[in-house]
């Protein structure tokens, strides 16, 4: 199943496949072997009030980086939405970050973007192949939660008007 299948408040669960690879690569990012794209999420759980981690691939354009959770309003999502900020875990490193939405209406030319560097990946997720032009994204952007990390010392509510141009 294709998450774009999917009322845009569900998410693809992970098979248990899925979550002993998320837990051997989670490893591999820690330790610092792999690239810089890849990082730990942490979030705190809205409920629990746990720490989670979870791999992700982020999507670095002009400077500017950004979170797409390919299967869609996932736990980390709305863990992450509730509490406003983020770390990422990276080579011995934890940074915090304040998450920036992204409108509807912006994120077609980012999730193009983040299909065509991770297709390998996250084509799985996407009704529509690599290489797909960023109008093609429109119909389905709902579909899929983007954020810009912004670190959290800098951040600044930008309020209702803020619109992220996701060209470099």
């Amino acid at each position: 199943m294709i998450i774009a299948e999917l009322p845009a408040s569900k998410f693809l669960q992970q098979t248990p496949l899925e979550r002993a690879f998320n837990r051997l690569y989670g490893w591999l990012i820690g330790a610092g072997l792999t690239s810089r794209n890849n990082a730990l999420l942490e979030v705190v759980g809205r409920k629990s009030g746990r720490h989670y981690t979870t791999p992700v691939y982020l999507l670095i354009i002009g400077g500017r980086t950004f979170l797409v959770c390919p299967r869609g309003r996932s736990q980390w999502v709305r863990n992450a939405e509730v509490n406003g900020k983020v770390w990422l875990k990276r080579r011995g490193e934890r940074v915090e970050y304040a998450l920036r939405a992204v409108l509807d209406a912006d994120r077609p030319e980012l999730l193009r973007a983040y299909l065509d560097r991770f297709k390998f990946i996250v084509q799985r997720y996407f009704p529509l192949p690599a290489g797909s032009p960023a109008s093609a994204f429109a119909p389905i952007a709902d579909r899929y939660p983007v954020f810009q990390l912004v670190a959290a010392d800098n951040f600044v509510d930008p309020g209702p008007d803020n619109i992220v141009d996701p060209r470099p």
